[in-house]
Parts: structure tokens; sequence; C-alpha cells
């Protein structure tokens, strides 16, 4: 039987890049002790407000089809968030979409095609590559560097571009890195954009978990309006990753453009989780303050010990579920790291290739788990890493 190309084009860029999280799984199912430092899933619930008012509205018949463009509810109350910050903001610069994922997946689907190419930094989400080739246009990497504090700079997108470019892919804050660039860089990055006419795609979706930096963002920038598209949801910043509520906040244009094909895809989401999110956006719900706290101590006690173990050097997030660790000095690839560690240790934690080739030499852990599964979870860790570098234990 034939089948379309985008399966190609889409071969094990799925889930085969979690394939140590749905291993740890299966062990953890079979009654092994897994301390399970894999996927971004806040472990505070969403605050009870927001529970009430998906039943509220549920209960008061919010469960009938909707439209392509959004609930005028959440629609509003996205156009009051996004005004604050810009301005010149309406419903006509918003589209809703079932996550973060999905509006990634539309935007790509109306910038690029077959022929073109985007430009994302390495490391990046594991599921970038897959949104990019699904459009039948080709991915460009742009190192970013730990020196750098994985932060991108100009002049590396600069000498990434070719021809073929059409949109540059950010994530800031970034993951899995957790890197929050500066309003200096982005405008550094724009003015690259703007020299050779780029879309800019930017996936906000940890903006209310930041450590300290400043947020700053290219729909913010004037100079930049004309081509930056943000997407985001409240997944993160409300704990709600199950609801899938998400957006893209662009030029009136674009989304005029996107409708029919956001139309085509879904043609509209559920009102009940639509007055929800619109109750999140609009009222101060704690929700992300205490993530935001928790991670951050979180991040500096996994720095704290995993800097004692040889051959290890945790480098600590400015913002985000995750800190990355370095662990080439061990002799081991991150991807070989992550295996010997489920496999001898019961700890499940994200190799860096599933990341990009700048990853190779990382593992990335969540920061989801409380602080007694962290320091377990750091002896662990600890002790894998001094048999790696023992001369009489050396992995081959």
């Amino acid at each position: 039987m034939r089948y379309a190309s985008i399966t190609d084009r889409l071969a094990n860029l799925g889930s085969e890049k979690w394939a140590i999280h749905a291993e740890a799984r299966r062990m953890k199912a079979e009654g092994r002790p897994i301390i399970e430092l894999t996927i971004g899933e806040p472990d505070v619930p969403p605050d009870a407000t927001l529970l009430a008012e998906a039943v509220r509205a549920m209960h008061a018949g919010r469960y009938r089809y909707s439209n392509g463009r959004g609930e005028p509810s959440v629609v509003s109350a996205l156009v009051r968030k996004y005004a604050k910050r810009r301005g010149d903001v309406t419903e006509e610069n918003v589209l809703c979409f079932p996550g973060t994922q999905t509006a990634l997946f539309a935007v790509m689907l109306g910038l690029v095609e077959a022929g073109d190419a985007v430009l994302v930094g390495d490391p990046l989400y594991a599921t970038y590559e897959g949104v990019i080739r699904a459009t039948g246009a080709a991915q460009i990497t742009v190192p970013l560097r730990p020196e750098n504090g994985f932060h991108m700079k100009a002049a590396d997108l600069e000498a990434a571009i070719t021809p073929q470019c059409r949109a540059v892919l950010l994530n800031t804050p970034h993951n899995p890195t957790g890197a929050v660039l500066t309003a200096g860089e982005i405008a550094e990055i724009g003015a690259v954009c703007r020299r050779h006419d780029l879309w800019i795609v930017c996936d906000e979706v940890y903006e209310q978990l930041i450590f300290g930096a400043a947020f700053a963002s290219p729909f913010d920038n004037p100079d930049l309006a004309e081509r930056t598209i943000v997407v985001s949801s409240i997944s993160k910043s409300h704990a709600a990753p199950g609801f899938r509520s998400g957006w893209a906040i662009g030029p009136a244009e674009f989304c005029t453009r996107l409708l029919s094909v956001s139309e085509t895809m879904l043609f509209g989401g559920q009102p009940f989780i639509a007055d929800m999110t619109a109750h999140a956006l609009d009222n101060p719900i704690g929700t992300a303050a205490t993530m935001r706290e928790t991670y951050k101590a979180r991040a500096a006690r996994f720095t704290e010990a995993l800097s004692r173990a040889p051959g290890l050097v945790p480098l600590p997030p400015e913002a985000g579920m995750f800190i990355v660790v370095d662990v080439s000095g061990t002799g081991l690839s991150g991807e070989d790291f992550a295996w010997a560690l489920l496999r001898e240790e019961d700890v499940a934690v994200m190799p860096g290739s599933s990341f990009g080739e700048e990853a190779k030499g990382f593992i990335r852990l969540s920061l989801t788990v409380p602080d007694t599964h962290i320091d377990e979870a750091c002896t662990r860790i600890a002790a894998l890493a001094a048999r790696a570098t023992s001369p009489k234990e050396r992995y081959a």
C-alpha cells in the first residue's frame, strides 16, 4: 500500500524521542521504584476556581459547537492580556487552539512548505523538528552554546541563513535549557530577521516561570510586530496541560489567512474550556508564582548536589521546569548515561539527544518532583557517575 510522504518525513520524530520515558513507565507498572524526571508535567493541580468554572460552564450548556477563531470569552481575555504588552491588539490578532503544540503546527502550515526552510536553535524542544518537517520544509539549526548560556546569538543566526529560509522559531524561556532571551538579544535577532525578511514564531509557554530575569518578546518590539507570531497556552502557567487550551497571536492578515487552516483542522474548541481559560487569564491566580519559587529552589538543589559528583556539570536554568546536566565528563554520551541510569539506578531522565545535536552530551531532569525524590535521584545519579569515571569500572 502507498502512504503520503508526511509519514516518511515524520518517521522517528514522534514518541520515539520519549523512548526512555515510555520504558520507565513500563518498568514502573511492573513494580520497579522508578524516580521519574522525564516530562514537564506540573506537580500541583490547577487552581480550584478553574475547575469550578469549567464545571459551571458545562452545567450552563457550554458544550456545543464553537467557531474557528475561538469563543468570545477567551478571545476577549487574550486581547486584554496582549494589549497590556503592546496596546494595538484586537480580536483579529487572535486564534485559539487546543494547546501550544496544535497552535505551532497550524502556524507552520500557514508559513512554510516544501522548498522552504525554518531556522531553530539547537538544543530545541523535541517536537519542533516534526512540526517543521510536517510542512515539507527543511529544518536548519542554529547552535545554542553553553558558554553563551544557551542564548541564541544574532551572528550565529545570520551565519545559518540560506536563500530558502522563511522563518525563525524562537523559544524563550527555552526548553530544555531554561535560557531567557533579553530584550537586547531579541532586538539583534529581529534586525537579522528584518534584513532577510523572515517570520518570527515565538513559543512563550514558560513566560510566567522565570526565576529572576525580565521576560522579553519580539511581539512587544514595534519594529518586529508585522512579522511576529506568538504561541502559548495555560498548560504550564496554570498547571493545566490536560485541558489543551492554547492560542496564536499575530498580525491580522496572518490570522485571517490561517483561520481557514484552523477551521479545516478543528472548527473550534470546547466552550467550557474556553470559559475556564478566560477565567485563568483575567483573574489573579497564584499557581505560577508557587511553581516559580518551587522550581527555582529545586534547580538550586540539583545544582548543589550534582556539582559534587565526578564528571557532571549542572547548568542552572533561568526559567522553566527543567535543568540540564553535562555528563560528557563521565565519558558517556547523554543517551548512554540516561539508559544506564534507568537500568542500573531506576532513575528516568531525558537524554540530550532528544533535543538535538548540541545536547548530545547532556541529560535533562524535570523539576516537578518532591525534594525527597530529588535528593534520592541525585544520590543515584552520582553513583552512576562515580562508576563511569572509575578506571576499574569504565563503561565500554
